[in-house]
C-alpha cells in the first residue's frame, strides 16, 4: 500500500493450553506481559482446550469475539478457520450505491463450537443458517454473533450462509482516513486495509486467517464488475450482466476487492508467462489500459527474477476515477487512484506486495513493516533498475541524513503503534533496514534471504521474529543487534 503517511516467533502453550500445540506470538522483544496477552488470545483462538469433543466440553465452547490485535481492536474472531467465502453480490450503482447479497463462509471449528462470531458493519441482515438449518443470531456494533441450530465439535466443517442488504458504509477513521466501501461516479471502488471487508462481506476480518474465494456479481448492463483471481465466466440476463471471478489462492480479507463501473480492458501474459488483466477507466487521463498492461508485465516479470516465481495465477491492476490517496495491494489486481496507475514505481511497489503482503502475509499489523517496508525497497530497486530514480545508496542516504526527524526515528518500524501503522517509519525506514541489512551481509547472501522468505512463507503468515530467524540462518550472523537498533530502537542507529 502507498500514499498513507523463540528463533521462530512462535511459543509452546501446552502449559496453557492443553495441547494446543506452538502459537505464533508478536515479537519475542515485547515485554512479558504482551506475551501473555498473545497467550490468552491464542488459547482463546484454539478454543481453550485440546480435549475430544464430548457434550461436556462443547456445552460451553464460545468462539472469541475479537483476534486480539490491539492495532484494530474487535476485528477477527476465535474458534474456527476460514477455508473459502463465496459471495454472491448484486450492485446498484447509485449516488449510494446499494448492495444485496449472500455469503456463504465455509470453515472448521478449532474447538467446539455453541456459538461464534462473524464481523459485519451495518447491512441489515435477513437470514442465516449453518449446514442448511436455520441459526439464531444477534447483532452488535461489528459483531454478527451466530448460534447455530446444534453444537459444532472440534475439527468440523461447516457452512454459515449469511444473507444481507443495504449501502456499505464508507470508513472515515480520523487516523488512517477515508477508506472501505467506497462509491464512484459510475460504480465502486473497495480499498479495505486494515478494517474494511466487513463493511461489505461477513468474514473473520483479521489477516491471520486466510481463505480462498469465489465472486459471483451482477450489475446493471454495461458497466463492468472485477474482482481477485481468474474471471471464469460472464452472462447478461435482461438488463443484468453476472460476473464471475475465483482466487483459489489463500488471500487475506482486507485484499479482497470488487470494483465496478465502466473500464477499458486489456488481457494477455506477460513474456514468463504470467496472465494479465489490466483496467483503467475511459475518463482517466493520465494513463491507459495498454500501457497499465506493459508496466504491469514488465514489474511482474523482473520481480519473480529477483523474489521468486510469481505467487499467483494471475496479475494486474485497476485504475478507476476516484481521487483516493492511496493505491493498495489488492491480490492479483492492486487498485489504483488517476495519478497513482501512472507512476511506474507506485506499480512496482504495489505488484511488490503480491510476493510481500499478499503471498506472505502478516500474522499481527505490528508487523506491517514486513509488508511495507520490503514493498518501499523494491520501489527504490525499480527506481535504480530503471534508470527513473536515484540509486539505492542514494535513497538510504538522503533519508539518514534527515538527523531531526522523530517520524523516522522515534517509531520503531516493528512496533509503530496505531497511529503510525502506515507512518513514514514503517515504510522508509523500513527498507532503509533492509539496505542495511544488504550492507552487513552482501547482495548474495540479502536476495538469498528474501527468495527464502517468499518460498518458505508462501501463501502463510508470518512474524518479524521469523524474518530475523531466517535472516541469521542464511547469513550465518547473529544479528539480534542489528535489528533490534533497527526495527526496536527509537533513535536513529548509528552503528550496526
Amino acid at each position: 500500500m502507498v500514499g498513507r503517511i523463540g528463533q521462530n516467533g512462535e511459543f509452546a502453550l501446552s502449559a496453557f493450553c492443553g495441547e494446543a500445540g506452538a502459537v505464533s506470538l508478536p515479537s519475542p522483544r515485547l515485554p512479558l506481559s504482551a506475551l501473555l496477552v498473545g497467550v490468552l488470545t491464542a488459547c482463546s483462538s484454539n478454543g481453550g482446550s485440546a480435549r475430544s469433543p464430548t457434550a461436556a466440553s462443547v456445552a460451553p465452547a464460545v468462539g472469541a469475539v475479537s483476534a486480539g490485535d490491539a492495532y484494530v481492536p474487535g476485528d477477527g474472531n476465535g474458534g474456527y478457520d476460514v477455508q473459502h467465502y463465496s459471495l454472491d453480490l448484486r450492485i446498484t450503482p447509485k449516488a449510494t450505491p446499494e448492495l444485496a447479497g449472500t455469503a456463504t463462509v465455509t470453515a472448521v471449528a478449532t474447538g467446539p463450537l455453541t456459538r461464534f462470531d462473524l464481523d459485519l458493519t451495518g447491512l441489515n441482515v435477513s437470514e442465516v443458517t449453518v449446514d442448511g438449518r436455520t441459526a439464531s443470531y444477534t447483532r452488535r456494533d461489528s459483531e454478527l454473533t451466530v448460534t447455530p441450530a446444534a453444537p459444532i465439535a472440534r475439527g468440523g466443517r461447516f457452512a454459515v450462509r449469511v444473507r444481507y442488504s443495504g449501502i456499505p458504509r464508507q470508513i472515515d477513521d480520523p487516523v488512517l482516513g477515508r477508506y472501505g466501501w467506497l462509491s464512484t461516479s459510475d460504480g465502486v471502488f473497495t480499498g479495505d486495509e486494515p478494517s474494511g471487508a466487513h463493511t461489505w462481506f461477513p468474514s473473520n476480518d483479521h489477516p491471520e486467517d486466510k481463505a480462498s474465494f469465489d465472486f459471483r456479481l451482477t450489475v446493471p448492463h454495461g458497466l463492468t464488475a472485477i474482482a481477485n483471481g481468474i474471471q471464469t465466466g460472464t452472462a447478461t440476463t435482461g438488463n443484468s450482466t453476472t460476473y464471475r471471478w475465483r482466487e483459489d489462492a489463500p488471500m487475506a480479507t482486507y485484499l479482497a476487492m470488487v470494483d465496478v463501473g465502466r473500464f477499458k480492458v486489456r488481457t494477455g501474459r506477460t513474456p514468463g508467462g504470467v496472465p494479465v488483466y489490466a483496467a483503467v477507466d475511459p475518463t482517466v487521463t493520465t494513463t491507459t489500459a495498454d500501457k497499465l498492461y506493459d508496466t504491469t508485465a514488465r514489474v511482474v516479470d523482473t520481480w519473480a527474477k529477483l523474489f521468486g516465481p510469481y505467487p499467483f495465477a494471475s496479475a494486474g491492476g485497476v485504475v478507476d476515477n476516484l481521487q483516493v490517496g492511496f493505491a493498495l495491494e489488492t491480490q492479483t489486481k492492486p487498485e489504483y487512484g488517476p495519478a497513482m496507475g501512472a507512476d511506474p514505481t507506485t506499480i512496482a511497489h504495489e505488484l511488490s506486495h503480491q510476493w510481500f503482503g499478499d503471498s506472505v502475509t502478516v500474522t499481527h499489523w505490528s508487523d506491517i513493516w514486513l509488508n511495507e517496508g520490503f514493498a518501499t525497497y523494491a520501489e527504490w530497486l525499480w527506481g535504480e533498475r530503471s534508470g527513473t530514480g536515484p540509486s539505492v545508496q542514494a535513497q538510504f542516504d538522503q533519508r539518514y541524513r534527515q538527523t531531526g526527524s522523530p517520524d523516522l526515528w522515534t517509531v520503531p518500524p516493528a512496533a509503530p503503534g496505531r497511529a503510525q501503522l502506515f507512518g513514514r517509519s514503517v515504510y522508509e525506514r523500513g527498507g532503509m533496514t533492509l539496505h542495511a541489512l544488504r550492507q552487513k551481509v552482501g547482495d548474495a547472501k540479502f536476495f538469498a534471504i528474501l527468495r527464502a522468505w517468499t518460498s518458505e512463507h508462501r501463501h502463510g503468515n508470518a512474524t518479524t521474529g521469523q524474518f530475523i530467524a531466517l535472516a541469521e540462518r542464511v547469513s550465518g550472523k547473529d544479528l539480534g543487534r542489528f535489528f533490534q537498533v533497527w526495527l526496536y530502537g527509537k533513535k536513529r542507529p548509528t552503528s550496526w
